[in-house]
C-alpha cells in the first residue's frame, strides 16, 4: 500500500509540475505579445486620461486666472452654474439643435446619394472621388470657403448666380439673401451638412453593397415595385447603418468648433457648447467653470459613443453569422 501509494504521489506530483510550466508559458507568451502594445498604451494614458483627470479636479474648483487669492474648492457649484446659467443653457440648446439637423440632413441626403452610386453608370468613381471630396477638406478651410466664397453677399458664389440668372430675364433687382447676419446658425448647418453628407454617403453605401441580393431579386421576380423593395427590404437592411451613421456623426458634431468659430464667431446667437467653454476658458479665465462644462460635454459624448460601440458590435454579430 505504501508503495503504490508513493507511486501514485509521484505520478501526480510529476503530471502537476508540466501543468505548472504550461502555465507559466502561457502566460509568458501573452506578455510577449502584449508587451509591444505597452508604449501606445502608456502614451495613450498620459496624452488622454491624465489630462481629464486634470480638467476633473479642476471643474471642482474656484479658480480664476484675474482673482488667483480667491481659488478654493467649489464642490458641484460650477456644474449647477453650467446648467442654469443663461448663457450655458442657450450653448446647450444651440449645440442640440445644430448637431440634430446636421445628423438628419445629412442621412438624407447620404441615403440619396448612396442609392444613386449603387448604381453602374459610366463615370461612376470619378463620382464617388468628387462627392467624396469635401470630407477631406481641413474644417476651417471648408468653413472659409463657405464664409467668403459662398455665403458671402458682396461676392459669394449664391448671390453671383442669382444676379446671373435674373440678368437672363432682364431683371436687376435679383434677391440678394445674407445668411451669415439673417441666419447665421442656418449657415452653420448648411456648410456642416456639406462637409458630413460624404460620410453618411460612404456609411450607407457599404450597407447597400452587403444586401443579399437573391432577396432583392426574389421580389423583383414577384412583381415588387423598387418603391416596395426600397421600403420593405433596402431600409430595413440599412436601419443598423443610419443608426451608426448617426451616432458617429453626433459625436464629431457635437463637438464643433472650427464651423462656429471662423463662420460667426459665436454671435448672433450662434454658440455652441464647445465655443462657449472656449469663451468662459480664454475670455473670462473661469477656468473651474470652463472645466465643469468640459466635463458635460464629455460625458455626453460618451453616452453617444456608447451607444454608437453597441450598434458597431452588433453589425459585426450579423455579419459573422451569415
Amino acid at each position: 500500500m505504501t508503495t503504490a501509494t508513493a507511486r501514485v504521489s509521484r505520478h501526480g506530483s510529476s503530471t502537476a509540475k508540466p501543468s505548472k510550466n504550461a502555465s507559466a508559458r502561457e502566460r509568458a507568451v501573452a506578455w510577449a505579445r502584449r508587451a509591444p502594445l505597452l508604449p501606445a498604451l502608456i502614451f495613450l494614458i498620459i496624452v488622454t486620461q491624465l489630462p481629464f483627470v486634470v480638467t476633473l479636479i479642476i471643474s471642482f474648483m474656484n479658480w480664476n486666472s484675474l482673482s488667483p487669492d480667491k481659488t478654493g474648492f467649489a464642490g458641484i457649484e460650477n456644474y449647477i452654474q453650467v446648467l442654469t446659467d443663461p448663457y450655458m443653457l442657450q450653448a446647450i440648446v444651440t449645440t442640440i439643435v445644430e448637431t440634430v439637423s446636421v445628423v438628419l440632413a445629412s442621412l438624407v441626403l447620404g441615403l440619396g446619394l448612396a442609392l444613386l452610386l449603387d448604381k453602374k453608370f459610366i463615370g461612376r468613381g470619378l463620382a464617388r472621388t468628387l462627392l467624396i471630396a469635401p470630407f477631406l477638406i481641413v474644417p476651417v478651410a471648408a468653413a472659409l470657403i463657405w464664409k467668403h466664397a459662398i455665403l458671402n453677399p458682396v461676392y459669394g458664389l449664391i448671390n453671383g448666380a442669382l444676379t446671373w440668372i435674373w440678368s437672363l430675364f432682364g431683371s436687376d433687382a435679383p434677391p440678394q439673401p445674407d445668411l451669415l447676419s439673417q441666419a447665421p446658425l442656418m449657415a452653420i448647418i448648411v456648410s456642416l451638412v456639406w462637409q458630413w453628407t460624404p460620410f453618411m454617403m460612404l456609411i450607407l453605401l457599404a450597407g447597400l453593397q452587403s444586401r443579399p441580393m437573391d432577396t432583392v431579386e426574389a421580389a423583383q421576380m414577384d412583381g415588387a415595385s423598387p418603391w416596395d423593395i426600397f421600403r420593405h427590404l433596402t431600409l430595413p437592411h440599412l436601419r443598423q447603418y443610419m443608426e451608426l451613421g448617426g451616432l458617429l456623426g453626433a459625436i464629431y458634431i457635437v463637438q464643433n468648433f472650427d464651423a462656429t468659430f471662423v463662420i460667426t464667431s459665436g454671435g448672433l446667437g450662434t454658440a455652441n457648447l464647445p465655443y462657449a467653454i472656449y469663451e468662459t476658458f480664454y475670455y473670462a479665465n473661469e477656468y473651474g467653470l470652463a472645466s465643469a462644462a468640459g466635463v458635460v460635454v464629455v460625458i455626453g459624448t460618451i453616452i453617444v459613443a456608447t451607444f454608437a460601440l453597441r450598434t458597431v458590435f452588433s453589425l459585426f454579430k450579423k455579419e459573422a453569422a451569415r
